[in-house]
Order: C-alpha cells, then structure tokens, then sequence
C-alpha cells in the first residue's frame, strides 16, 4: 500500500526505514519529546530513549517486513493496521496483526503507539 504522507509524515518512507532496521532513518521521524510504547512495555520518551529501545528491539531479529492494510487519519491522529512478519536469526518466520496509533503534526511524530501480541513471535 502506497500513501500519501499525512500530517507531512512520509508513512511509506517510515515504515521502510523499520523494516531496513535502520533506527538512525526511524528517529528522523519523531520529535524530541515523542512518547512512543510497544505493546504492553512502559512508554519510551525522547529521542535518546527511543533510539536504544528500537536498537535492542531490532537485534532480536534478522529482518522485519510490515504489510500495511489500512490506513486511518482524522483530525485528532493515524492509524496504521496491518501485519509485520519477524524473521530469526535461525531463519524462522512469525507473522502477527498490528494496530500503530500515531499523533503527528509538521512532519515529525509526537505520539507513536504499537498494539500487537508478540507470543506467537516468541512461542517455540
């Protein structure tokens, strides 16, 4: 799916740069005071924070790839739903749903929420 930015976030640009595991690009995208949480782990703020939590994140896995299926922006945030396929570094693959909530405005992302259940990842 191919979107058009919203709120001047490039969301096709965001999501490639997770998926390239490049947290560098990902930081672009948030402001200084961003509050970001993944899933049920307590909210990250800053830039710093969130940067050595996707780092330690990331090197859990080999690869990461995001299928967006919906895309959802009113005037009070974005959500993005779709499915992330984690690939191991034993080569196994898991693909689960995923539900982001975003606030953004000026093109950088103050508010940045990811709903997903990570056990099926996880499960041997």
């Amino acid at each position: 799916m191919s979107l058009r930015p919203i709120r001047g976030v490039d969301f096709n640009k965001l999501f490639a740069s997770i998926d390239a595991m490049d947290t560098e690009s990902f930081v672009d995208f948030i402001s200084a005071d961003c509050i970001f949480r993944f899933g049920s782990s307590p909210p990250v703020t800053g830039r710093d924070g969130i940067r050595a939590s996707v780092n330690d994140f990331f090197s859990m896995f080999a690869a990461l790839r995001h299928e967006l299926q919906r895309v959802v922006a009113d005037d009070n945030g974005i959500v993005c739903e779709g499915a992330v396929t984690y690939t191991h570094h034993d080569g196994r693959s898991v693909s689960v749903p995923f539900c982001n909530v975003f606030e953004a405005d000026g093109g950088l992302i103050s508010l940045y929420r990811i709903y997903i259940d990570m056990g099926p990842v996880f499960a041997e």
